[in-house]
């Protein structure tokens, strides 16, 4: 059950059903969408009475959690993948939202059926310190997990070295001080290119507009690359991996993705990010919206071209010790099994092709 996008066609050719989740707005505030939305899911749950929910994020947690309460307790697990800006903002203007939010997942973990997982250590702390969930119940599973048979090390492209940003375009991912990175080293003389990727989103204020990402790359600050549904083609034409964010991610799929290729990385220390990065072994963990460490960091790693090739190894074997996909499957499944009280099959995950099954989410 989703708001169907682009995706809806490639989602049922794997042969799930998908269920329209039309007034689905993550950023959504309006009282009469959202109770429209929460009315879907409560149809969707009397129609299916399923055994066992999956759901995916803040909202999705909230408004399912509370139909598997009005449902006579279905069995839910909650995956909270990063607070995001709800919990980062600093605007009073959000904070009887974001009291609302804690409210109802404590509401919903007190009532129902269900365990929570975190993709990360602090975001578990985070929500058992404030009593939203009991520990026994919040479970760590670092990230969705890579596939590691399709994401396999690429070679550096040769010539100038490229730094890469792949995310969405908002200023919370560190874009401002990637751009302000870029200025400092040239500057300084340093041959190196920037190049920033991803979606524009339109509907977020703190997105970058796509006006500026074009001022930014005509005038060769940094380039401006755009959007791929195959990351791989970009990372396969970078050297080094940025991503400064300090937007409370959960781990964020991308760092993953470049370490599986084989790239060293750059990232912040910051809850989700560092949990990707081994200071100094596979890459440099800077402060949030620290310019000058993260400059410092870059030209490290743009001068010292064996220091990237060791680090890009050691990025390979870090993801597939610990974020492999297969791994986080296994995991969840765990998760299914101990809510069934043991109805969810019993054998382990085993692939047949390295191909990825999307078991549920909203």
């Amino acid at each position: 059950m989703t708001r169907l996008s682009e995706h809806q066609s490639a989602i049922e050719s794997e042969g799930f059903q998908v269920i329209p989740w039309n007034n689905m707005s993550a950023r959504s505030i309006n009282p009469v969408r959202e109770a429209k939305a929460l009315a879907e899911v409560f149809a969707a749950y009397r129609r299916f009475r399923p055994d066992i929910v999956h759901h995916i994020a803040l909202k999705p947690a909230m408004y399912g959690g509370l139909a598997c309460v009005g449902w006579g307790c279905i069995p839910s697990v909650q995956t909270i993948a990063g607070l995001g800006y709800l919990f980062t903002n600093p605007r009073s203007s959000l904070h009887w939202l974001r009291w609302m939010t804690i409210a109802l997942l404590w509401f919903v973990q007190r009532v129902g059926r269900t365990k929570t997982i975190f993709q990360n250590p602090d975001d578990r702390e985070f929500f058992v310190k404030l009593g939203i969930v009991n520990s026994k119940n919040a479970v760590l599973i670092k990230s969705s997990g890579v596939n590691v048979n399709s994401f396999i090390p690429l070679p550096e492209p040769t010539g100038v070295p490229v730094i890469l940003l792949a995310s969405r375009m908002l200023w919370d991912k560190g874009v401002r001080e990637f751009v302000e990175a870029a200025k400092e080293l040239r500057r300084q003389g340093i041959p190196v290119r920037f190049a920033l990727a991803g979606r524009v989103d339109r509907e977020s204020e703190r997105g970058v507009s796509e006006e500026q990402l074009l001022d930014w790359d005509r005038y060769k600050i940094v380039e401006w690359w755009g959007y791929t549904q195959d990351i791989r083609l970009f990372l396969s034409r970078s050297n080094i991996i940025c991503l400064p964010s300090y937007y409370r991610e959960g781990v964020p799929k991308f760092l993953l993705e470049a370490a599986a290729c084989g790239r060293a990385i750059i990232t912040t220390n910051a809850p989700g990010c560092r949990e990707t990065v081994r200071n100094g072994e596979n890459g440099f963990l800077v402060p949030p919206k620290d310019i000058a460490s993260l400059t410092q960091a870059i030209r490290v790693l743009v001068e010292d071209p064996e220091l990237r090739t060791n680090m890009a190894k050691k990025s390979r074997e870090i993801v597939v010790k610990l974020f492999s996909e297969d791994l986080v499957i296994s995991q969840t499944l765990s998760v299914y099994r101990d809510l069934l009280n043991g109805r969810w099959p019993s054998a382990d995950w085993t692939p047949s092709d390295g191909h990825t099954e999307i078991l549920a989410g909203m």
